[in-house]
């Protein structure tokens, strides 16, 4: 392959990955915090990776923080908030030139994750708090993003999906938390947040680039080495393998265009390659423009105006969602589970079986073209227990057989199915999609 990785511990509940791929320019270090879901605290978690962003005790301010990230030539810091299983994934990240273009000989590398370490581990707090301005920002900003989530009517309902899919357990919880949450946090309950964080959450740390890893990984060593932490065991749930009754709830809004979204659980997926045969037939059933879903139920008999399926290898679920009009609900939900029901008798072509394989293997393909993106296969990979690369991977999806495919099918169970309803009058029209 052409990425190198090496993977190593730094202290305990830190861990340091180092991918290097000699085709980039720049070198991209992330820090992520894996915590466990919970209710009381994911709100005030998801506000953290974007008020450390904003400085440190040696860059209180933007103006400081500018000037450092110009004086590694251009370097860009970010942060984000994600889910994987049942933990919440707090992450911030730099990107930077390599050493080799510094006009003096230094190392930008080692400078950014200098800087990046500051941010996480010695944040602008004062007397206890963050300080009153930068906090009340970024709270208005963690609220605005929680009501787009929720005005996005399509990840809205497969949102919803979800939640109903997993009432009472961590995978219901959304990863930024609720609004009313949000307008709860203080600047004092914010920081006592970032301090049992730092002391307990699970630390993965990447380094993905051209360049040289050895400063970040000492930098890092020396930073995570002085502290004494606490860190949680990291165990991703258990997979519910068949559904029992189908959980169903509608609710009406005001929109254009009605959507539905159904969850489905595929079965144990015990080995390797029964995950194979899940990923590659959810393809062939819904996740591409040649999908039995998209050919049949959008296409030939013109029921929805988007129709696609999704994996989650963590949860072992797949979500089939569209856009349809409110009276053909009954009839799309039908024809669905009609394609379902074909992929699983072996209803389908060798030539529809092989578009689907070159849509997966592509996408794989597309995986090493970025630094961010390889970040996030690998530490997928990592998290599940593998190092798996994706020219592995493709070739696994190369041997799935027909039969395979369809008995991937024959465990699939729906679970539950939510309807965002447009209101009866209310005219429904055509929502843009790509997928």
């Amino acid at each position: 392959m052409s990425q190198e990785l090496n993977r190593a511990e730094l202290a305990e509940g830190v861990s340091f990955t180092s991918i290097r791929d000699r085709k980039f320019k720049h070198n991209y270090i992330s820090i992520s915090l894996l915590t466990p879901l919970e209710e009381e605290t994911v709100t005030a978690n998801a506000i953290l990776p974007y008020l450390l962003r904003r400085g440190s005790k040696n860059c209180p301010d933007f103006t400081k923080l500018e000037q450092t990230l110009c004086e590694l030539y251009g370097a860009s810091l970010s942060a984000d908030v994600g889910k994987t299983g049942g933990y919440q994934l707090l992450t911030c990240s730099i990107v930077g030139i390599d050493d080799r273009f510094a006009l003096e000989g230094e190392s930008v590398s080692a400078g950014c994750a200098r800087l990046l370490g500051e941010i996480l581990l010695q944040p602008n707090i004062i007397d206890g708090a963050f300080p009153e301005e930068d906090f009340r920002l970024e709270q208005q900003n963690l609220i605005d993003t929680i009501q787009a989530d929720i005005n996005d009517k399509r990840a809205y309902t497969v949102n919803q999906c979800r939640a109903l899919m997993n009432e009472g357990s961590p995978l219901a919880i959304p990863k930024y938390g609720w609004v009313e949450k949000a307008r709860e946090i203080t600047p004092q309950a914010a920081a006592e947040r970032y301090a049992r964080l730092i002391d307990t959450a699970k630390v993965e740390i990447f380094f993905v680039g051209c360049g040289s890893p050895d400063g970040a990984r000492e930098e890092f060593s020396r930073l995570f080495g002085a502290l004494d932490r606490h860190p949680v065991p990291f165990r991703l749930p258990p997979i519910v393998e068949k559904a029992g009754a189908v959980k169903e709830k509608t609710v009406e809004m005001e929109i254009a265009q009605s959507k539905m979204a159904m969850g489905f659980r595929t079965g144990a997926l015990a080995d390797k390659k029964q995950m194979d045969a899940a990923k590659l037939m959810s393809y062939l059933y819904g996740g591409s423009p040649f999908s039995r879903l998209f050919v049949h139920v959008r296409e030939e008999k013109s029921l929805c105006y988007y129709c696609a399926a999704r994996f989650d290898s963590v949860t072992g679920v797949m979500l089939v969602d569209i856009g349809v009009e409110r009276e053909n609900q009954p009839a799309a939900r039908a024809a669905i589970l009609e394609q379902l029901s074909a992929v699983a008798a072996g209803d389908f072509t060798d030539e529809e079986l092989e578009s689907a394989r070159r849509a997966y293997v592509n996408s794989l393909r597309s995986v090493p073209d970025g630094l961010s993106s390889l970040e996030g296969w690998y530490l997928a990979q990592i998290l599940r227990g593998s190092r798996l690369t994706p020219e592995e991977e493709a070739q696994d999806i190369a041997q799935v057989s027909r039969e395979q495919v369809i008995a991937a099918a024959g465990a699939v169970t729906l679970d539950t199915v939510f309807f965002l309803a447009s209101k009866p009058g209310e005219p429904e029209k055509e929502e843009e999609s790509h997928e």
